[in-house]
């Protein structure tokens, strides 16, 4: 084994290992271009990939030369900049790569090219090909369609055991996803799935029919993501078969697939919830993120001016009062925090696309209930520990408790409906079909604090100046 592939078997065991940097190093070395090639095949694809991001346009172009056509494929689909490393290439290779990429990888790729290089390399395909790229530009982004791969086996509908396993070894060498073969009927129609082990141990004259899955799951391409992750998420099947308004097979959603739209799902909502309209990244322009981030941050500090203002209508219980404003940003950062807790819960129900009413209502009926427990609990508490404080800080014992109950009673009024505007509020937006991930923390935290301000102070004026008549 090579010095390069010689690991310290001193350091922490539990510590992964980064063969990115064995590889570079493997790279900047003066070994012969044969026996570098075969060192670096003993390398993962991804391992490779990592690599390219630290070296220098020649050092990759070096690396290039040296990695077989499938496996330069594979480390440019690892790559999380594909077009960077895909540029320098030659034509002939390019059009190389591109002939051997998954459809919708090739198609993505294609997408971030000049018109004018695009048009030149989609000649240079294959007719295949260029009708496999056509069928993938064809769908939305938002749609299913856009990420389904075409490599997959189909088995006619009237073969034979033999016949089918015919086609299996006919199909395999173009596509290797073949856990799962899908049967189809002369026309193309999806009929049902048969699963490899299946096919392998069936007897020769066991009819096709016995050993297919009629109810395997589908989905159709025009269909929007969104609307089919719950479907992707509950089938725990290899891959999931993609059929155009006609019901014939065009194409499968694998499991790998699941993972990147799910990630991405993930990674969207996770923005919404921030208060951005789309995930940032940190080679994008100041321009872009401030864009993204303006048009909710002035919606918010319209909503911060309306706090304010309410705030406004209560100076003269500040003024009389002024001990108070001590445990305002209390109230108003138990409330935010709460609201954002239900509105976590409520999306993380939404989005089950199998959701009805009687959820929805299970769902705010609970998260009220929440809200006065805790309420309850953080509210005595309040009382307890505030009117202590306010005691040993030399106030009257009455005037004490009577802020820190004002301030409980607050509590329990502003939890309350924080919980249900975190829940309601996502819920009215899914009926309205917006994506209730926009009604994001910033905006329930800023609709809470009104709520909050009004409870805490107009109590204050209420229980505090015109019943108990403290402060005047």
């Amino acid at each position: 084994m090579s010095e390069f592939k010689e690991l310290d078997t001193s350091v922490n065991a539990n510590a992964p290992v980064v063969f990115s940097e064995e590889i570079i190093a493997l790279i900047r070395s003066d070994l012969t271009p044969k026996k570098m090639r075969e060192q670096i095949g003993d390398y993962h694809e991804k391992d490779i990939a990592m690599a390219l991001e630290e070296l220098s346009e020649d050092e990759c172009q070096k690396l290039f030369r040296l990695l077989t056509m499938d496996t330069l494929v594979s480390v440019l689909e690892y790559s999380d900049d594909i077009a960077r490393f895909f540029a320098p290439l030659s034509m002939r290779r390019k059009v190389e790569a591109l002939s051997r990429m998954e459809a919708s990888t090739a198609v993505e790729l294609l997408q971030q090219l000049g018109k004018l290089e695009r048009d030149s390399l989609t000649d240079l395909l294959t007719p295949e090909l260029r009708s496999e790229i056509r069928l993938m530009s064809s769908f939305e982004e938002d749609e299913i369609g856009s990420r389904m791969s075409t490599n997959y086996i189909e088995i006619p509908e009237n073969s034979t055991i033999k016949g089918a396993m015919s086609e299996l070894i006919r199909q395999a060498p173009e596509n290797d996803n073949m856990s799962v073969l899908y049967v189809v009927d002369e026309e193309g129609t999806f009929c049902g799935a048969i699963d490899l082990k299946d096919l392998i141990i069936a007897r020769e004259n066991t009819a096709l029919s016995d050993i297919t899955r009629v109810s395997y799951p589908y989905v159709y391409a025009k269909a929007l993501i969104d609307d089919c992750l719950s479907s992707l998420i509950d089938y725990s099947e290899s891959s999931i078969p993609v059929l155009d308004n006609e019901d014939k097979l065009i194409g499968v959603v694998t499991a790998q697939d699941f993972m990147e739209v799910i990630d991405e799902e993930l990674s969207e909502d996770y923005a919404k919830l921030a208060g951005l309209t789309a995930e940032e990244d940190l080679s994008e322009p100041i321009v872009q993120s401030v864009k993204k981030r303006l048009p909710w941050l002035g919606i918010l500090l319209a909503l911060g001016f309306v706090v304010s203002a309410a705030v406004g209508l209560f100076e003269s219980v500040v003024a009389q009062l002024p001990v108070i404003m001590s445990f305002q940003s209390l109230i108003l950062g138990m409330a935010g925090n709460v609201g954002t807790q239900s509105l976590a819960v409520a999306i993380r129900v939404l989005m089950d696309q199998q959701v009805d009413r009687s959820h929805l209502s299970s769902l705010v009926w609970k998260e009220a209930r929440v809200g006065v427990f805790n309420g309850l609990l953080l509210g005595v508490l309040s009382f307890v520990s505030i009117g202590g404080y306010l005691c040993l800080q030399g106030h009257a014992a009455s005037f004490a408790f009577a802020i820190s109950g004002c301030l409980g009673i607050a509590m329990v009024l502003a939890m309350v409906a924080s919980s249900l505007s975190g829940t309601v509020i996502p819920i009215i937006f899914k009926k309205l079909g917006v994506d209730p991930a926009v009604a994001s923390g910033p905006l329930i935290t800023t609709v809470n604090d009104l709520v909050a301000v009004i409870s805490y102070y107009g109590l204050a004026w209420i229980i505090l100046i015109n019943w108990m008549q403290v402060g005047v």
